[in-house]
């Protein structure tokens, strides 16, 4: 029997707000099995909302954190169809970008018609696998970059980033690394994958989001802040910050309250200028937001 997500809980209200602007690099949309078919290979049900229940949670809590603009990252619940997160970035207007999934030698009709749809990259999942390699995203990097887009990436920072940190820097597209690397938080910033990582985004060729603590840690997720600070250490102009709205297959993490974990930025980045390039200057010209 297919497992079903829980509901996303509402935010907290933030000790402070996010700056005008502000953009949350990385959530989800969901719908209702009988608005877009979900994949046979799911892992999980999502929770039972349609999209616009999906949207109108979502919108509530970016009232709450003070977050104008959202970036809809496709979700493998289903497949590799980008039809329900090219609808939700639809609905949510022109403040939304998102990020597709594509299957090796995807053909160029069909990055048009993503870009087309305000898809700015394609994720590939690096952890677990999935219909998109690394071998084919590399092949397809010349394509995305000449549509303004960019690979999404999953690793395991400790386990993976010596693989690829050379293939990266050659890259004519820019790579972004979710939930900071997913790092073994206990061997520190130090750990060479993850030092390896922070020598990609102090060169310019990687962004990090400060995204998915949860994943990585308790609450309050302080056990990442050493982490956190040396990726904004390393260059606060190519790091980002997710919600990852609604948390999905959480599998043994704890749903987290996405007021505190802006709360857990702000903890780690004191500085305004800092704040202002993470949430609002790095994402909008990443993703091509208009101001």
């Amino acid at each position: 029997m297919i497992p079903t997500s829980a509901a996303p809980l509402p935010a907290s209200p933030p000790l402070q707000k996010a700056p005008e602007g502000a953009v949350d690099a990385h959530i989800h949309v969901l719908a209702a099995p009988e608005e877009f078919a979900l994949s046979p290979n799911r892992i999980e049900d999502p929770a039972p909302l349609d999209m616009d229940g999906f949207l109108a949670a979502y919108r509530t809590q970016c009232a709450t954190l003070g977050i104008r603009r959202s970036v809809v990252v496709h979700s493998i619940l289903y497949g590799s169809d980008n039809a329900v997160t090219i609808e939700a970035v639809r609905r949510l207007g022109p403040d939304a970008r998102g990020i597709g999934l594509l299957r090796d030698g995807a053909s160029e009709a069909a990055l048009d018609a993503l870009a087309e749809a305000n898809i700015k990259g394609l994720r590939l999942n690096y952890v677990h696998g999935g219909v998109l390699s690394w071998e084919g995203a590399k092949d397809l990097a010349p394509a995305l970059a000449a549509r303004g887009m960019h690979l999404q990436m999953l690793v395991n920072a400790d386990k993976h980033m010596a693989e690829i940190a050379q293939d990266i820097r050659a890259l004519p597209c820019p790579v972004v690394f979710d939930h900071i690397g997913w790092p073994n938080v206990a061997a520190g910033p130090s750990e060479p994958g993850f030092a390896s990582l922070c020598a990609l985004l102090s060169e310019g060729h990687a962004y990090a989001k400060l995204s998915g603590l949860y994943r990585t840690s308790a609450a309050p997720w302080d056990a990442a802040d050493s982490l956190v600070a040396a990726l904004v250490a390393a260059n606060p102009e190519r790091c980002l910050w997710g919600s990852d709205f609604p948390y999905i297959m959480l599998a043994d993490a704890q749903m987290p309250d996405a007021g505190q974990a802006l709360d857990a930025l702000f903890r780690v980045v004191t500085r305004d200028a800092e704040r202002q390039s993470i949430l609002v200057d790095a994402p909008v010209a990443l993703y091509g937001f208009d101001d």
